[in-house]
């Protein structure tokens, strides 16, 4: 691996609850491999497609109360793969820290900016027309990443909009994916952490 990481950048974490019961295995540098399994075909997708683009392998499988709705099962997914990320970068030293990207995809436009700051922000601007893009409500979508944002310890900035909601959304997943891919590579003139305060610990770093 080249920079100054030089450890494997590897999770795995389960969380089981009344609700769901969901175990995630990521590697950081990996090739873009997925095997996604939440019941909820549309989600499976958009995380398959952010493992594709980010080249992190990523493994996810999920059961929840899908005869209630998709809501626990969707939060809980994203809740899990924010703590693997988190796991994988340890104590964040030698990354670029800072990732941006725009992706389009034919009418949709999606742009992506994130900060591995350790504080977890979210500012979400996704323009859905309609209530459901097949099995998943697209209100969850936005629910997601603040969720994935949260347990990742993210400050993510992201907006996508387009006539075609399956559109948007697999847009701003994609741009999600290479401004992660972007903020957590190893910096080649970087050694330790990028951050004034010499820590990336929630509520310190600047």
């Amino acid at each position: 691996m080249s920079g100054t990481i030089g450890r494997a950048r590897t999770a795995e974490v389960r969380r089981t609850t009344r609700e769901t019961d969901v175990t995630v295995r990521l590697d950081l540098d990996g090739i873009g491999t997925a095997d996604v399994r939440t019941g909820v075909g549309l989600y499976d997708h958009l995380w398959t497609s952010f493992a594709h683009h980010a080249l992190v392998d990523l493994a996810v499988a999920a059961t929840g109360d899908l005869e209630v709705d998709e809501h626990h099962t969707v939060e809980d997914v994203a809740l899990v793969v924010g703590s693997a990320l988190s796991q994988a970068l340890g104590d964040r030293s030698g990354i670029r820290r800072f990732g941006d990207a725009s992706v389009p995809m034919d009418e949709a436009f999606a742009s992506a900016v994130v900060d591995c700051s350790g504080r977890p922000y979210a500012v979400l601007d996704l323009a859905f027309r309609g209530e459901r893009i097949g099995a998943l409500s697209t209100q969850l979508i936005e629910h997601a990443l603040e969720a994935f944002a949260r347990s990742a310890g993210l400050t993510l900035h992201l907006r996508a909009a387009g006539r075609n909601d399956h559109h948007v959304a697999e847009a701003a997943f994609k741009a999600l994916a290479l401004a992660v891919r972007e903020a957590t590579e190893s910096d080649p003139r970087r050694s330790g952490i990028a951050s004034t305060k010499g820590t990336l610990d929630p509520g310190s770093a600047t």
